[in-house]
């Protein structure tokens, strides 16, 4: 019986931890401001009580957003990737001053455009969020943004 009661265990462990709880859902979007730029938008939906990252964080912090964008001759980056205003505050659970986002953090990407044809953009964002009582390892997201 021990033994039934100590494999139960086990598997209900195992498939607890196989759920992985995703508090991030990711939406692109792609604005065109002249013929020639557009801005490649990523917005991040949070559910309460979590948050996600700045992408400028001290060394020995957490993982700063990370955005990567796959090169392509229709396209130029221009300048970084911007993000909203977001809170700063002195975080107890890593001991410094860091800049994050809850509920909601939109991101942007200006581009020139080579052409005038319709196009795909692939890129990545790698994140980590945090709670109040715990973190997330970083996970990678693929983001896709067409270009008209």
């Amino acid at each position: 019986m021990r033994k039934v009661l100590l494999f139960l265990a086990l598997a209900i462990s195992y498939v607890s931890n196989a759920q992985v709880h995703d508090p991030v859902k990711w939406k692109t979007s792609v604005k065109k401001i002249s013929d020639k730029e557009s801005v490649l938008i990523a917005t991040a939906n949070i559910e309460a009580d979590w948050h996600l990252y700045s992408q400028e964080i001290p060394k020995g912090g957490p993982i700063p957003t990370l955005f990567s964008f796959t090169g392509d001759q229709r396209y130029l980056k221009k300048g970084n990737t911007k993000e909203g205003e977001g809170h700063t505050v002195d975080d107890d659970m890593f001991d410094m001053r860091i800049k994050y986002f809850d509920n909601k953090a939109v991101f942007t990407q200006k581009i020139r455009l080579k052409t005038t044809e319709k196009f795909t953009i692939n890129g990545t964002v790698e994140y980590m969020v945090c709670s109040g009582e715990n973190c997330l390892p970083p996970k990678e997201v693929e983001l896709t943004f067409k270009v008209n």
